[in-house]
């Protein structure tokens, strides 16, 4: 009815403008029932433009610990980055830090909710059941749980995760790694290729990271083997400085590392300054102010890819992926600058290397390339659906290759392969 009353006096309006405008052409004043019914509705409609406003965003950030550890640096550089290419302000973003993996993750990410936060991301995988709760009863706020693996099994639309292909760096970082132990085997300095790796905890993201690093060495000395010291945290430099000079004790010449801190590399550092034929591969940040004729590279994670396609998505009202998984192909993985005390070459195969991985024809985890107890594997049923730790449904193998972070974002690779041993 308001509509037709509406149309009623458009109508009248036209017609009695025409009979004032005698001396202008009819065409002119001639107004179609459908074209006097548009107008009306477009003095009821807000413009396309006004409906598709891009929503207001609002993001909560947890971290672990703050910029003095190298990773969570490497995820503040990202957010800073991701923000800047989606427009977000700075004023948009709240940030909490260290944060640790308990009750304290739920507090804080309820509180950033009950601050407005439409989009809350977590940077430690200890945060993720804190992060699945607070999800389960904020079902309009998006959350995500970095190195995460549970979101596809939640049930929940809005608990996302997100990993990058860490594997490949590890294995380019190997690859430097390898060049240097072949060359020191070349010239004699160095009988026994044995190499210490210090990991955090024995999770399935540091196992993934330290066995495609040991497959990098092997692809330059294949009889290398290697010593894991795990520290039972992220962040400790004095443990990964103990955990460091108990592998060199044993008489490693290269020290990896899937820790926080530089720990490990000044450790190393010392240690060739007193003599010893060691060096070292860090994690996350360049090492090279601290071990500046130890430290090869670092195996890195450029997670600004993530957070600009996760923030872009967001400002687009787009939904985010539940996992998202990207490597060297999408720039999300890099190798830091290679110190001094590389290999010659070294530049030239980390080259060839990367474009292997890039263009698909390098498979860090080719199971022709190790063994599990003296055979080849040829199923590894990747997911745990159960809780058991024991995956029990997803065939992470085809064709002879065991594809990681296919499945689901966060890494599956939990295999013990044979060269490497896990110290207690």
């Amino acid at each position: 009815m308001k509509k037709f009353i509406a149309l009623l006096a458009v109508l009248a309006m036209v017609f009695s403008l025409a009979a004032c405008a005698t001396s202008a052409p009819a065409a002119a004043t001639e107004t179609t029932t459908e074209e006097a019914t548009a107008a009306v509705e477009a003095t009821e409609a807000p413009a396309a433009e006004e409906v598709a406003e891009a929503p207001a965003v609002k993001i909560g950030v947890i971290l672990v610990h703050d910029e003095n550890t190298g990773y969570d640096a490497a995820h503040i550089d990202g957010i800073k980055a991701g923000a800047a290419a989606a427009g977000i302000s700075e004023d948009s973003i709240i940030w909490k830090y260290n944060i640790s993996e308990d009750e304290t993750c739920y507090d804080t990410a309820i509180d950033l909710v009950e601050q407005g936060c439409n989009y809350i991301f977590s940077d430690s995988y200890g945060h993720q059941s804190y992060m699945q709760q607070a999800a389960s009863e904020n079902p309009d706020v998006t959350f995500v749980s970095m190195t995460g693996d549970m979101a596809a099994l939640s049930g929940l639309a809005n608990f996302k995760n997100a990993f990058p292909h860490t594997f490949e760096s590890r294995y380019v970082s190997g690859v430097v790694a390898g060049m240097k132990l072949k060359e020191l085997m070349d010239a004699g300095t160095v009988t026994d290729p044995y190499i210490g790796y210090v990991g955090a905890y024995p999770y399935a993201e540091v196992v993934s990271g330290y066995t495609a690093f040991f497959l990098g060495v092997q692809s330059q000395v294949p009889d290398a083997h290697m010593d894991v010291i795990y520290t039972n945290s992220w962040y400790d430099p004095t443990a990964e400085a103990e955990a460091a000079n108990a592998l060199m004790a044993k008489g490693a010449h290269i020290i990896s590392q899937h820790a926080d801190s530089t720990g490990a590399p000044s450790a190393v550092q010392t240690a060739l300054d007193a003599g010893s034929v060691v060096y070292c591969v860090g994690y996350n940040i360049d090492m090279l102010s601290v071990a500046p004729t130890a430290a090869l590279t670092s195996a890195q994670n450029n997670w600004g890819v993530y957070y600009t396609y996760a923030f872009k998505a967001a400002m687009a009202g787009e939904d985010i992926m539940t996992d998202w998984s990207e490597g060297y192909a999408a720039g999300a993985n890099m190798i830091s600058a290679l110190g001094e005390s590389c290999a010659a070459g070294t530049a030239e195969k980390v080259a060839e290397v990367e474009a292997a991985i890039k263009d698909g024809t390098l498979n860090v985890f080719d199971c022709s390339k190790f063994t599990v107890g003296g055979q080849t594997v040829t199923s590894y049923l990747a997911i745990d659906t159960d809780g058991d730790c024991v995956g029990d449904t997803g065939e992470a193998i085809e064709n002879g290759i065991f594809y990681e972070s296919k499945l689901r974002s966060a890494p599956y690779f939990g295999l013990r392969i044979d060269g490497i041993t896990e110290l207690s």
